[in-house]
């Protein structure tokens, strides 16, 4: 049995697949793999910021439209870059266990962010980490950069930037873990939905390939995913809008943090809750209705005219 894997090129992504394709080879030793590279609409566009890019999934609805297609069987992808809304053809099969979900400060002067002069340049292109950046430290300046994990910490040596905030994961998995000043708070910087945890996909019809890739699977960090993106989705807003969420599955209970800013960061809605592990997804329902109800709608108003 020969199993086709589609990634993106860059070194992070080629790192996961390679965790994946370990696992696998370890339970399976008989199935050869193989790697083929796919570049998408992200890696396509250098230069523009991620806010003026309109579509959703430009890093990874090329190379799911190769699963569908059957150019490849399944794809590894970063579990951040999975739009909520997967297309009915593609199934989330395994999540691998999780590592950090947290964000870090890489700085020059090794100061972490509360001791930073003010004016100081931080370097992100997140919308989320823009507005928290601007929460804790209204009095530093934020400009955008672009590039995989590698670009820009070389971008941060060469003095480009004087701070760059990147997730802890990404640095992890290359090795370069030595470069971090600051692990940040997860109530000040919380992450994505999905940072840290790697997404397998297949064709929802494939199921030869579904039975092996199952194995992969790690129940507590898919039902953190789970409840993290089922608070995204119940938000609205996608990736190009400042909120967070990550969860915590311990034993039979999972709880969830998440957060909403407006896009200046001045104004910022937090909740957490515990739910029961089997009901992830009711549990981010839960948090999205709490944020909701009280002066979330307003906030979602500043968004929608802030990206108009």
């Amino acid at each position: 049995m020969k199993l086709r894997i589609g990634t993106r090129g860059s070194r992070l992504s080629v790192t996961q697949t390679e965790s994946v394709v370990k696992d696998l080879k370890s339970q399976f030793p008989d199935i050869q793999f193989e790697v083929s590279v796919i570049k998408t609409t992200g890696d396509k566009i250098l230069n523009d910021p991620l806010l003026k890019i309109k579509e959703k999934g430009i890093f990874e609805k090329e190379i799911n439209k190769a699963v569908i297609n059957g150019e490849v069987d399944f794809a590894v992808h970063s579990m951040k870059d999975i739009p909520v809304d997967l297309d009915q053809y593609i199934r989330l099969v395994a999540v691998p266990k999780r590592v950090s979900p947290h964000d870090v400060l890489l700085s020059n002067s090794c100061l972490k962010l509360s001791q930073l002069p003010k004016g100081t340049i931080i370097g992100t292109g997140s919308p989320r980490r823009t507005a928290q950046i601007h929460k804790v430290r209204p009095d530093i300046k934020v400009e955008t950069i672009r590039g995989n994990v590698e670009t820009r910490v070389e971008k941060l040596n060469k003095g480009e930037y004087d701070a760059i905030i990147v997730a802890e994961a990404g640095l992890l998995r290359l090795g370069l873990s030595d470069k971090i000043v600051e692990r940040l708070s997860l109530e000040d910087f919380t992450p994505s939905a999905g940072q840290g945890a790697i997404a397998i996909v297949a064709r929802a019809d494939n199921k030869r390939v579904i039975d092996v890739l199952e194995n992969t699977n790690h129940p507590a960090s898919t039902a953190e995913v789970l409840a993290e993106k089922a608070f995204v989705q119940k938000i609205g807003g996608g990736c190009k809008v400042p909120m967070g969420a990550v969860a915590k599955a311990r034993n039979t209970s999972i709880s969830l943090l998440a957060t909403i800013l407006s896009p200046d960061g001045s104004a910022k809605i937090q909740s957490s809750k515990v739910g029961d592990i089997n009901a992830p997804k009711d549990l981010g329902i839960l948090v999205a209705n709490d944020i909701l109800s009280g002066a979330g709608e307003k906030i979602l108003n500043s968004w929608r005219k802030f990206y108009e």
